[in-house]
């Protein structure tokens, strides 16, 4: 991944520099702009490189990828800027080399003779100039929001409130709050005291109940070291319940094959939600008591319907022994299992997260998007189909951009609520 990073920068570097040499603003033709924007790119490579390699603190760590990430989203703008541009004038060419030949040469006036030609008006920018210059404010746009929501956004924790309508619900269970945290992604926290501010706010909530939908670290099971004291202050009177996400395997460290560094880091993983006193569930199940009433906790191991991502769970093993069970509800890290698997087994709800919400968008009472939408058709909040429910929560911590705008890190507090669910008029 370094490496194809690291290409793909040079690409953007290489046909960007061209692009700004070609045209006539100063600041690009001084013999210094070079010797800069290279030296920028060697600098920030460079960064990326010991950070992948070694253990920097994580505010070093978090400066490298915020340059880096900023640096990628405001190029990769300019070069569909520029992209734009080099259409416009290949479609030019192309009109022209098969445009009819005239028969004769057209004799030009003397008066015509030092017509500027419409690329490039004596008046006033070329097409191309001006599309170049428009790119750079175009693309520098991105910076004000992508720095709000690292500045503001990556640890302004919101609580979001639900209320699951259950008809099969138990008696005794009308009333119970569960609460849900999800992609925690530790290995990119760099404010212990904010991560810890967001745990008090959900055992303010005081859940009867808490579920873990999965995605713990990024890559290994050492990033949960500083945390771990944090996240253990989790508590609950009926538990607390976690599965495993597609982050928590090893795939994006260790590769995809198996290997006895890679089986080690999983199994000090899941001692990790051991000792933090939270029940992981790997394709299996849990009654929930009160009184003399039971419903069934399901969870199970990663299953994505893309094929980029593990499909490791077994719900079929899960459900297992779970007919009896008036109301089942399912822990499954990644929303894409829903409709692939979960719709038209005896699920009442599933919990998950995965896509968080890509930590940018809009989301209000009544209207919420984001870019995510166009990848996950269940993405953020509440969806019901078939008498089935899926909630996505959009995520606890972040992952790659270090920060959020609009799609706020969630706390989620559901009360579970016996009987049908009311129709608004």
């Amino acid at each position: 991944m370094l490496i194809f990073n690291a290409i793909l920068l040079f690409l953007f570097d290489f046909y960007i520099f061209f692009a700004l040499r070609a045209t006539k603003i100063k600041f690009v033709q001084k013999s210094w702009f070079p010797f800069v924007w290279w030296g920028y790119s060697i600098v920030l490579l460079g960064g990326l490189f010991i950070s992948s390699k070694f253990d920097l603190p994580l505010s070093y760590r978090s400066i490298i990828l915020v340059a880096f990430f900023m640096t990628a989203v405001c190029k990769f703008i300019f070069i569909l800027i520029l992209l734009i541009d080099d259409l416009r004038r290949g479609g030019l060419w192309m009109a022209r080399l098969f445009a009819a030949k005239p028969a004769e040469k057209p004799t030009v006036s003397p008066q015509d003779t030092d017509a500027p030609l419409p690329e490039e008006p004596r008046d006033g920018i070329s097409r191309s100039e001006f599309l170049t210059k428009s790119g750079i404010l175009v693309a520098s746009l991105p910076i004000i929001p992508l720095s709000w929501g690292i500045i503001s956004g990556a640890y302004d924790y919101q609580v979001r409130r639900q209320k699951l309508y259950l008809p099969n619900l138990p008696a005794s269970f009308h009333g119970l709050r569960i609460a849900q945290l999800s992609d925690v992604h530790s290995g990119s926290f760099y404010n212990k005291k904010a991560v810890l501010g967001g745990i008090e706010m959900l055992l303010n909530e005081k859940p009867d109940a808490v579920f873990f939908t999965g995605d713990l670290v990024n890559n290994v099971a050492p990033e949960m070291r500083d945390y771990q004291d944090i996240f253990s202050k989790i508590k609950a009177d009926l538990g607390v319940f976690s599965v495993l996400g597609n982050h928590d395997y090893g795939d994006y460290y260790y590769g995809q094959e198996d290997s006895p560094a890679k089986r080690k880091n999983l199994k000090d993983l899941i001692e990790t939600h051991k000792v933090m006193g939270w029940d992981l569930l790997l394709d299996e199940h849990r009654s929930l008591k009160v009184g003399n009433d039971e419903i069934a906790i399901v969870g199970v191991q990663n299953w994505g319907a893309s094929r980029r991502f593990p499909k490791k769970g077994d719900l079929k093993k899960a459900l297992a022994g779970t007919s009896e069970s008036p109301v089942k509800l399912l822990l499954s890290h990644d929303p894409s299992h829903w409709r692939a698997q979960v719709l038209g087994t005896e699920v009442d709800v599933m919990f998950a997260g995965h896509t968080h919400g890509m930590q940018f968008g809009v989301r209000g009472e009544h209207f919420q998007w984001s870019p995510v939408k166009y990848i996950y058709k269940e993405w953020a909040g509440l969806y019901e189909e078939q008498q089935q429910q899926l909630y996505v929560n959009v995520g606890y911590g972040f992952l790659g951009y270090p920060g959020r705008f609009g799609i706020l890190p969630e706390i989620t507090i559901f009360e579970l609520v016996k009987g049908e669910k009311p129709i608004l008029s």
